[in-house]
């Protein structure tokens, strides 16, 4: 088979080197056709040379010429833009945008010596090219219809090396630059392949200047929160051999650190990029470790690239390749014990331009994406069982986040290794009286207009009973929530938001209407038209779901981290793992507790969280493929635009947990000195 692909891929490799000086296909797609293959062609050099000799200047020129297609300053006349694509190539258009993403993986492959990817996608290329090199075109339909059929082919071979890459710690290519490499020599964050930006290199010089311990100290925080979380979670780390590792570049030192303590619990690193192909891809989510984003938009425009191919026979295969591949992998997928996240912020914020010449999904076609993620989640939870497996997510900033950098930085640090003990005395005041209760009001102030009831679970005995887990710092870093699945009936009301973001997306005058704990209406002032604002909603929150539940109530009390983000002018800025700490919150989607809802959990003072599911998660018991939908996203509302939150008795009468911002309860005046010392 290794021959066999090898000499495919010379006798691609020839093909294409040779087209940059060929005329014969018709303009307008000559000048595609010339610019992609000479890209490709210098991926190729790529492959065939050893990066770790070249000089920095000459990595750098490297890095650049790869990326610089789609620099925001050059992305109007690149052909991953789908307007300049259409403006160019007509109805054609869509189709070529698609092939430039897939082609780009070539830059992965090359890095990675993958001879096979890198053979297909040249293959698919040269297709693409003959069919242009006749007399007479090809319809575009004939071009659509030959992109399909590579994604359909290669479905199996692409989604088990995916699933592959998610548990097999042979799979090294990450591991060996981040042990191997020399970390204060900037030149291994270009051995990877990814964009290397000033964030990466200013991120590795930072680290650079920190001493060993403080290394060992922020990677000690992120290792036994992972720990941690099986432990409150009653599960056995000792039957776990790997744990998955993801990052931005630029964290090496801190990760080299993690993965020797983690080692030192018996865990070997599983560590992979995020998606190339488009069958593995998630809207513009970046699963796996990645480098920084040369164009936000690019990714945003290709969100839905499988609009192209996806059909209920596509659906069937690659659902089909999954289970083959979990099959094939499944001793690797039984001690694979789950992700532990090192989240980055500080970007720009991103505020998408939405076009009329992308891929879209149609209504059918989001129908099959939901049913397809829902049979996908049954495929991995029956592999890495959710009874079994947890996960830890931290975050820091990127130097892009303004100036004093060195300060923020440091700022999170504290705020990462806050005393959770003290937070755990005064979330459990907050939980003793939130138990009293069935009942909560949440009321919006300066201008937010949210006015929301949550039902809460009846508890069967007060004394082993709660409601809310007293989260501190384990899976979720930092410390600083209480949260519940509430109940669905009785639920409801409005949900407004000024400004947040949410999945590294701006939403601004963000309202949910709730009605029996799930979403019915909905809106948002991003965009001139309301059509244009609901879609938004529908791709970004929703996820083309009809309703969508709210799987979680939380009162974040980290107002250390709120006050930070403040001083610093960071509010904007901050990712919803911090953000979600500063305020209330509300998920819509799946509970906290999907799919290891009958497992017990415990809080710290021996009462049981009961509150682990609700009436559409119970679906599971009946019809399994009812009762998730694969997403869980938080919405916080600010203290600064917070009115109340108040439990209510069965006489109507009202207890204080937070007033005007400020929180009420006796024993938890604390939680109100970094307001004071404002």
């Amino acid at each position: 088979m290794d021959e066999w692909i090898r000499e495919r891929y010379e006798l691609a490799k020839a093909r294409v080197s040779e087209i940059k000086d060929e005329n014969t296909v018709k303009e307008p797609f000559l000048d595609f056709f010339h610019k992609t293959a000479s890209f490709l062609e210098e991926t190729v050099k790529i492959m065939e040379q050893d990066t770790r000799q070249l000089s920095l200047e000459v990595l750098e020129n490297q890095n650049r010429m790869l990326y610089e297609d789609v620099f925001p300053e050059n992305y109007g006349r690149s052909y991953g833009n789908p307007a300049y694509a259409r403006e160019k190539l007509g109805e054609y258009g869509k189709a070529f945008t698609f092939l430039y993403a897939e082609l780009r993986g070539a830059v992965a492959y090359a890095f990675e010596k993958r001879i096979w990817d890198m053979t297909v996608i040249l293959e698919l290329f040269l297709e693409v090219y003959s069919a242009f090199e006749d007399e007479e075109l090809p319809e575009a339909a004939t071009v659509e219809q030959i992109l399909r059929s590579y994604v359909n082919d290669y479905c199996q071979d692409m989604m088990e090396q995916r699933i592959r890459e998610g548990i097999d710690p042979e799979l090294d290519f990450a591991v060996r630059i981040i042990m191997n490499e020399d970390l204060t020599d900037i030149r291994y964050l270009y051995q990877y392949g990814e964009y290397v930006s000033e964030n990466e290199i200013k991120v590795s010089q930072f680290l650079a200047g920190l001493s060993r311990k403080e290394i060992e100290d922020m990677a000690s925080t992120f290792t036994e929160g992972y720990r941690i979380g099986f432990v409150l979670g009653r599960k056995d780390l000792s039957k776990k051999k790997t744990v998955n590792i993801r990052y931005n570049l630029g964290f090496e030192r801190m990760v080299r650190a993690a993965v020797e303590q983690f080692q030192a619990m018996g865990l070997k690193p599983v560590i992979y990029r995020h998606a190339t192909h488009a069958v593995s891809k998630k809207n513009q989510l970046r699963i796996g470790y990645t480098g920084g984003v040369a164009n936000p938009q690019y990714d945003y425009d290709h969100r839905q690239d499988c609009a192209l191919f996806l059909d209920g026979e596509f659906v069937q295969k690659k659902l089909r390749a999954m289970q083959v591949a979990y099959e094939k992998y499944a001793d690797l997928a039984a001690v694979h014990g789950g992700p532990a996240c090192i989240e980055t912020f500080g970007e720009a914020p991103f505020s998408p331009v939405n076009k009329a010449e992308v891929l879209k999904l149609t209504d059918s076609q989001q129908k099959l994406q939901v049913e397809m993620d829902n049979e996908s989640s049954q495929i991995v939870n029956r592999y890495i069982k959710g009874d079994e497996r947890s996960y830890t997510i931290i975050a820091y900033p990127l130097p892009e986040i303004g100036g004093n950098y060195d300060e923020i930085f440091r700022e999170i640090v504290k705020i990462n290794t806050l005393d959770y003990e003290l937070y755990q005395k005064m979330q459990q005041i907050i939980i003793d009286t939130l138990d009293t209760c069935e009942w909560v009001e949440i009321k919006g102030g300066e201008g937010n207009d949210t006015d929301l009831l949550i039902h809460l679970h009846e508890l069967a005995d007060p004394k082993k009973q709660t409601n809310f887990e007293n989260c501190v710092a384990d899976v979720n870093i930092p410390v600083g929530e209480v949260f519940t699945s509430p109940v669905l009936a009785g639920t409801g009301g409005v949900l407004h938001v000024q400004k947040v973001y949410l999945n590294g997306l701006q939403f601004r005058n963000l309202r949910l209407v709730f009605d029996c704990g799930q979403v019915i209406d909905y809106s948002c002032s991003n965009f001139e038209s309301e059509e244009e604002n609901r879609k938004y909603i529908e791709d970004n929150i929703l996820f083309h779901h009809k309703k969508i539940p709210m799987g979680e109530f939380a009162i974040g009390t980290n107002t250390t981290a709120y006050m930070a983000a403040q001083k610093y002018g960071i509010e904007d800025k901050l990712p919803i793992l911090i953000a979600e700490k500063m305020g209330p919150h509300f998920a819509v989607g799946d509970t906290c507790y999907s799919w290891s809802e009958d497992i017990p959990v415990y809080n710290p003072d021996g009462k049981e969280i009961i509150a682990r599911e609700n009436e559409i998660s119970a679906l599971r018991k009946e019809d399994i493929s009812m009762a998730y939908y694969g997403c869980h996203t938080d919405i916080t509302i600010p203290y600064g635009e917070l009115g109340s939150i108040r439990v209510i008795d069965d006489e109507g009468e009202m207890i204080s947990i937070i007033e005007e911002g400020r929180f009420v309860l006796p024993g938890t005046e604390e939680l109100n000195k970094p307001f004071d010392a404002s």
